[in-house]
């Protein structure tokens, strides 16, 4: 396992810092609220690849056991373990789904959105299980009330994180060149 530079790091917590600036637009709709969360993430795994933007998400998840930065301003264990827990876990896998099909070298603003859109997969997927398992209510309504009306919210922060990508990718920012297998 390779070392982490300090520039890394410091791009890393910059995106911690994003995902809980995004968690404090929350807007409630049914038991998932609306935040800016899911962009951050996705920009993260573009940007960073999949090892740091990963890293910056598991800070981010690391922080709100103590630090009111999950959606609403909550924090803490019972947030993690709650209804929307798998939401927040999932952003793990999204990161590192997004990341692994982003090759900013090589990346058109099509590969960008569309690892984006595929990054959006592990967060409906687990965090509809681990919502009607919270809720015990079926999957269908799981579906129906925590993935059906943020589809197109997301497809449209996908895109929008995408064009950030790809406009941000080729500035000379001293971004981290995000190493696939490291």
């Amino acid at each position: 396992m390779s070392s982490v530079s300090t520039r890394e790091l410091t791009y890393a917590a910059l995106f911690t810092a994003l995902i809980a600036g995004g968690a404090l637009v929350a807007i409630p709709i049914g038991s998932v609220p609306f935040t800016l969360q899911v962009l951050f993430v996705l920009l993260a795994g573009m940007l960073l690849g999949p090892r740091l933007a990963a890293l910056s998400v598991l800070a981010y998840l690391a922080l709100g056991l103590f630090a009111p930065v999950y959606a609403g301003g909550t924090s803490g264990l019972g947030v993690l373990l709650g209804p929307t827990g798998g939401y927040l876990w999932a952003f793990v896998l999204a990161a590192l789904v997004t990341g692994a099909l982003s090759a900013p070298g090589q990346a058109s603003l099509a590969r960008f959105v569309g690892a984006g859109l595929l990054g959006l997969v592990p967060i409906y997927a687990l965090g509809a299980v681990w919502l009607a398992a919270q809720l015990h209510i079926g999957m269908g309504t799981a579906l129906a009330t925590g993935v059906a009306p943020f589809v197109w919210l997301d497809v449209l922060k996908a895109v929008t994180a995408g064009l950030a990508a790809r406009s941000l990718v080729n500035l000379p920012l001293g971004l981290p060149s995000p190493q696939r297998g490291r």
